[in-house]
Formats: C-alpha cells, structure tokens, sequence
C-alpha cells in the first residue's frame, strides 16, 4: 500500500522523490516524509496528513540540498497515524524505508531491547532499522549487515535504505512491490514500489526478484545497478522493461477524475485488447494445449467479480468445472486441488498480497498457474507459468474500472481458445467497443438518475444468471466511492431475508434482461410492492419494465450476448460516480482505501 519513492544522481533530490510521491497519491495513505544526506548527516522530514504538509514544511527549509533522497507516503498498520510512526525512520547511521510487515517484529524488538537500544515510534518498521545499525555495528559492512537484517525479518515486505557514508541506494524486498529505474542518459538512478512514479525519468526499469539486493551507484560509468543473492553474488534475478509509458498515463486530461477517464478509455482499449490477442496467440496456444480438469480462479475484490464472470465462460462454453474464491480466504481453507489443476490468479497491480500467497501455494502443489495481470514484470507475472496482460495502460483511480473490462474480455479469449474450433472475435469485440460508446454518450441520463437517488438510505443491486456478478460489482464500487450501504444480491435470493430491507428509503438496481425476464421481473415487482424505489436497466425499450420504475435506463446490446454483462457494468461503473460526485466524495482516492493490498 505504502508509497516509495527513491532518488540518487547528480541534480536535487527533493524533486523527483516527491514528484514521485504525488503520483502515488492514488495508492492512498495518511502520512509523507522524506530523507536526505545532507553535508553528510541524515535528515529527515515528515508530517502527518497530505503530501502538501509536507511540501509546505519543506518550503521553510530553505538550506535543503541532496543529491540523494528517499521519501514515502505511509499506510498505517503497526501503530497511530501521526509525525513520529510516518517514515522514513532513521538514525545517525542509517535512514529506511518500508512497506508490507514485519510479522516478528515484537520478538526482533524486545531482544534489541535487552541489547540496551531504545524505539521512538511503535511501528513495526522502526524494528528494521535498529536490527540494521546492530548488524552494522558487528560486521561494519552496509550490504552484510542489511542482508542479515533481512534475513532475521519474517512477512512480506520491501526495503530501501540509504547510509551516513555512502551515496548508493540499497533496496530488497521479499513478495512486494519493488521496481528500479535509471536514466541511461545521466546515469541518475531511482527506486520505487511503482513504475508509474519513474514515467519520464527512467529509460530502463528493472523487476528485481525475490531476496535480491539491488545496489544502485550513479557515479559509475556503466552498470548502475548491481544485483546480489544473499550469499552476495551476483544474480540476473530480474526482468527488464525498456519500454516507457507516457506521461499521459498519469495525467487526468479534460476529466475531473482518474475514474471517469479510465471509464472513458474503454471502447479504444476493448478493439486495442483484440488487436494485441489477435497478432500474438502465442501463450494462448501454450496455456491450452492440455484442458484442466478443474480452474481455480483465485482473485480479490474487483478482480474476484471479473472471475465469476470468466466464470460463467468457461462453465458454459468449456464446460470446465471452475472454483472460484476469495484470496484471502483459499488458502485458509485446505483447499482440494490436484495436479490436473489449473489456478488461474487475477489481480491488477499484479503485487496483491493474498493472491500471491495463494499461487505460492498451488505452485507448491505443483499445480499449472496462470495471470490475467495489467502490470507486466509484477510479482504474480514473474511466478506465474504463463501470463495474460490486460494492457489497459496505469489504471490511477483506486476504484478499478477500465481493469474490470479487460480481466473479462480477456478471460473470454482464454475460454474461446479452450474450444476446438475458436471462433473469429473481432466482431463480437467491435460491437461491444460500440455498445460501450453509446453508454459514454448517455452520461447525461445517468448523471439524472444519480441526482434523484443519491440521498437514499441504501442500495440494493441485483441480477441472475451472468448479470449477478454485475450487481455484485456495482455494490462494490458505490461502496468504495460514496461511503453508502450497498449489497450485490442473486434476484432469486431476495426473498430469502434482503427484502426485510425494503421500505420508501431502500432503492433497488436491478439488472433485467432477456435471460429469466419473468423471474426477474417478478422479482422486481415484489422490491415495488413494498415501496422500494426501482431503478430497472433493461434491454431496450420495455413498456412492463417502464411502468413498474421509478427510473428506467434501457441498454441497447446490439446483438451481444456473452458479452452483455460488460455494458451492463458501464452504466453502473457511471452511475456510481456520479453519486459519489454529488456526494462530494474524494472520488479517486477514497478514504480508508489503497489501490495496491499489499499485506495481508
């Protein structure tokens, strides 16, 4: 979750780590600070609160000047929000960075306690950097005594640490996110938990592995980085991205919001999404060379929903049996997997913590496992056997969108490949870039109905069939952006207890479509009789359906069929911003939300 950004090279570094920083507002946090070498002490600043705190702190420090900094943008998990737990955490030696947890922190902690050396701040971090400077203190070797730091911590987590008497920058991580940068050019050198805060800085990104030490040196002429193994040789434990994004990537254009772009961007990424797949079926072919005689589909939140859809896909179309569950919760369960298997693990960042414990655990049972990932060189794409890209560009909004589409489409490349005689989906992917678009040019009409509905108590979304992961998706995305009750219901199972809920406060979104229309529809109709407010998205012009609203928004398909519940999800991905806009909600970064779960 935590945001790390860090600099060494021949400019000021007080520039780009908190550029940096800014562009990984989006992962949220609640706290910013930054270290520098300067004149050859360690110093450190940080405040509570947004990263303007910061920058107008740093404004009274007019005597700043580093070539070497690194700075983050703090997640609480170990300890208050306030000046003291922010990062980064440092001493005369040594200044650290951190994200993820230290699960044994507490035991680390009371044995330097008994060595005599104190805490200031009670986070688990802070353990870290006192373990570092008593190693440090044994062996007087930066690179050993952070290896043997990181050998005595247990959890996930990533480190970046800077020295007294070195201009290098020291950087390990083990299952978070972790990317080095370096600008060929100046041999300026950077660290991140994110590529998206070295977009126009970097020429080449670096994907370190697992319990690699990356050391970067921009004095050297060549070679600004250097890789180690815990034994301190060298490793080629990594991955390359020579290609840049652009700044475009980061940049809202004429929107107000990140999400309402990413919305936006979906009918260029849907005929983009084919055209990719369509040129190169390589891993296509591979990953369907042998059919599984059960898919695990392991994913959480956004994801997870993009899977009950992939799903239906594969059940109905492959008649492949599927499981299909919550991260967190899969491996917990003993799960009945076999060798015949396939987990197929989604995630966006690619960095999900839960998701990756669980791949650890099917590769660990010897299973075959897949991605449907956005971010190419992640964690899950580097462990998985073979990997789908979403190639939906940054995603910067915390509540996934664009994401959700291209996870589906591309799960529904997969199951098409699954079948003996796959068939041509260009038009299948043309139609529904078009559906999309006459949705987008509908703002208007949906932004009304936001505006009738946004003070209700709460909000019930229901579907059936493939629809009901799409109420189980709007729920979820009403929730994260306007902060109100809502819940995603199969409509079959209102009977069973929900429809206690409803009375003239409680709204209900129901999908309605062709498939089980009367069943639907009387669900609905049972919603009305008891004074709910109905918002019905049926399938064109419906006189029924009009009659029994109280807001009618009929979609025009256009012939799709397996694809009907991606349009679906744009009128309510739209419909749930415009209700958090009226609210007046920090749509892009919702409170007590980050983008990227990397703890447990």
């Amino acid at each position: 979750m935590c945001g790390i950004v860090g600099y060494s090279g021949k400019s000021d570094a007080v520039s780009p780590v908190l550029e940096g920083l800014s562009r990984l507002e989006y992962r949220g946090y609640d706290s910013a600070g930054i270290s520098m070498n300067i004149d050859g002490k360690l110093c450190i600043f940080k405040k509570e609160g947004k990263l303007d705190n910061l920058k107008n702190f740093l404004k009274e420090k007019s005597e700043l000047s580093s070539t070497i900094g690194i700075g983050h943008t703090r997640w609480a998990t170990h300890g208050k929000v306030n000046d003291t737990n922010a990062h980064p955490h440092g001493n005369e030696d040594f200044s650290i960075v951190h994200n993820g947890i230290i699960e044994n922190a507490n035991v680390l902690r009371e044995e330097l306690k008994q060595k005599g050396y104190q805490f200031k701040s009670e986070t688990d971090s802070e353990t870290f950097l006192v373990k570092l400077s008593d190693e440090f203190k044994q062996s007087k070797d930066i690179e050993q005594a952070i290896i043997d730091t990181f050998k005595s911590i247990e959890g996930n987590s990533a480190f970046v640490v800077i020295a007294k008497n070195s201009h290098k920058i020291y950087s390990i991580k083990r299952s978070a996110p972790l990317v080095c940068g370096v600008n060929e050019e100046s041999g300026d050198v950077y660290v991140s938990s994110d590529p998206y805060a070295l977009i126009g800085f970097t020429t080449k990104i670096y994907f370190p592995g697992d319990s690699v030490l990356c050391i970067a040196d921009h004095r050297k002429a060549n070679n600004h980085y250097s890789f180690l193994d815990l034994n301190r040789n060298e490793t080629k434990d990594y991955t390359i991205q020579q290609k840049q994004m652009s700044l475009n990537t980061v940049s809202k254009g004429k929107y107000e919001h990140f999400m309402l772009k990413e919305i936006f961007e979906q009918p260029e990424l849907v005929n983009k999404l084919f055209s990719i797949y369509s040129e190169d079926i390589t891993s296509l072919n591979e990953m369907t060379k042998s059919r599984p005689e059960m898919v695990h589909i392991i994913a959480c939140g956004t994801a997870l929903h993009a899977g009950l859809v992939i799903k239906d896909f594969l059940e109905r179309k492959n008649r492949i049996r599927v499981n299909s569950d919550f991260a967190s919760e899969f491996r917990y369960k003993e799960p009945l997997i076999c060798k015949k298997d396939v987990g197929l693990f989604i995630s966006q960042s690619g960095e999900t913590a839960d998701t990756l414990a669980c791949q650890e655990l099917c590769v660990a049972q010897d299973l075959k496992t897949y991605s449907i990932v956005n971010v190419e060189g992640s964690t899950l794409y580097r462990s998985c056997d073979y990997n789908l890209l979403l190639h939906a560009g940054a995603e910067i909004g915390v509540a996934s969108t664009k994401a959700f589409t291209q996870m589906a489409l591309v799960g529904y490349i997969l199951s098409n490949a699954y079948l003996d005689e796959p068939k041509d989906l260009k038009s299948e992917f043309e139609l529904l870039s078009q559906a999309i678009t006459l949705i987008l040019n509908r703002e208007e009409e949906i932004k009304k109905i936001a505006r009738d509905i946004y003070n209700y108590k709460g909000f019930i979304f229901t579907g059936r069939r493939e629809q009901y992961p799409i109420a189980l998706e709007g729920a979820l995305k009403l929730k994260e952006i306007a902060y109100v009750h809502a819940e995603g219901y199969a409509a079959g199972e209102l009977k069973h207890g929900p429809i206690a809920l409803f009375d003239e406060s409680m709204v209900n979104i129901a999908i309605v479509t062709k498939d089980l229309y009367e069943k639907t529809l009387s669900n609905a109709q049972e919603v009305k009789a008891r004074k709910g407010v109905m918002v019905i998205l049926g399938e064109g012009e419906d006189s029924e359906l009009s009659e029994i609203s109280d807001f009618y928004f009929g979609i025009d398909y256009l012939g799709l069929t397996d694809l009907k519940p991606l349009v679906t999800n744009v009128v309510l991905q739209l419909l749930s911003y415009h209700i958090a806009k009226f609210k007046g909600t920090d749509i892009d970064k919702p409170r007590n939300l980050a983008k990227s779960v990397t703890v447990e």
